[in-house]
């Protein structure tokens, strides 16, 4: 039952981030279009996202720890390294999108200075 509640928790913070990251595409990038709104939009999803797959392996590491069989841990391996490689390629591409937003608004402010 524990292993369940922790992948529900997970499964409901990663829909919870779609369905915010959906509102704002629609409530805010349609009515402005603009580039910068689908880059926030991106964003948002991409920490709900490495935030909910943060509860996958702890699922599947209280599953195993109830009823280990090599078959399990193997598996438990492969997924570990799947939902790592994921979690690494997710929030790289985070920093890189944060990254760019503070370069493009750091001209901007500069302009408006002076």
């Amino acid at each position: 039952m524990l292993v369940r509640l922790v992948e529900a928790g997970g499964a409901i913070i990663i829909f919870v981030g779609t369905v915010v990251a959906f509102s704002r595409l629609v409530t805010v990038g349609l009515r402005e279009r603009k580039a910068e709104i689908f880059v926030s939009v991106r964003l948002t999803l991409g920490r709900f996202l490495l935030l909910g797959l943060e509860f996958q392996p702890a699922s599947d590491i209280l599953r195993t720890a109830i009823s280990p069989t090599f078959r399990e841990i193997g598996q438990l391996a492969a997924i570990a390294a799947i939902r790592t490689a994921l979690n690494y390629f997710l929030g790289r591409e985070i920093k890189e999108e944060r990254a760019q937003i503070a370069a493009e608004e750091t001209p901007a402010e500069s302009g408006k200075d002076a």
